[in-house]
């Protein structure tokens, strides 16, 4: 599958989630998919940002605007190229999602859902990266789950990630036929 196959007004998907959910990874795989560019959002963290998280401090949104405000500049860059790119981003409330993709008709969320066991699970496992498992937490409660109005592909993440893979271009497929 290649981005002939799904909407050609699509420039860009930002695989969403909190910290754990798999966004770099399956963002990653899909962006392979699709023979799109791959970008992990949390290169677009300042470093004082980076400073703040590993020293285990939640970010707020004052900490979060500059950097929800690069990516969507990335966004807009890329789809004016006529380019496009999978993004992975926390994107965890309603408003920071309205900063990454407002009304932009050729941008889709995709939001990677799961329980907060499974993710406990998975930050346990994981090694090098500045989230510490302890601001879990912090994520669920911060997290604003994205409704149908913002053109949102909601997939489950208790599958391999090939068929998590296979779950959001069967969505982004079916709803590029339906004109969504």
């Amino acid at each position: 599958m290649t981005h002939d196959t799904i909407d050609p007004k699509l420039h860009a998907v930002v695989v969403m989630g909190v910290s754990g959910s798999g966004k770099s990874t399956v963002g990653a795989a899909l962006a392979r998919r699709l023979g799109w560019r791959f970008e992990d959002g949390d290169a677009f963290h300042p470093p004082a940002n980076v400073a703040k998280m590993k020293a285990g401090h939640p970010l707020d949104d004052n900490d979060r605007r500059p950097w929800l405000e690069a990516i969507a500049a990335e966004i807009a860059r890329v789809a004016a190229a006529r380019g496009h790119v999978v993004i992975a981003c926390s994107a965890l409330k309603r408003a920071y999602r309205d900063i990454l993709i407002g009304g932009r008709r050729d941008a889709r969320i995709v939001f990677l859902d799961g329980d907060q066991a499974l993710i406990a699970g998975r930050l346990a496992k994981r090694k090098g990266h500045f989230m510490p498992p302890g601001l879990l937490a912090s994520q669920f409660a911060t997290l604003e789950p994205p409704d149908a109005g913002e053109h949102v592909t909601t997939v489950p993440i208790d599958a391999d990630v090939e068929s998590i893979v296979d779950d959001i271009v069967r969505k982004l497929l079916s709803s590029s036929l339906r004109g969504a």
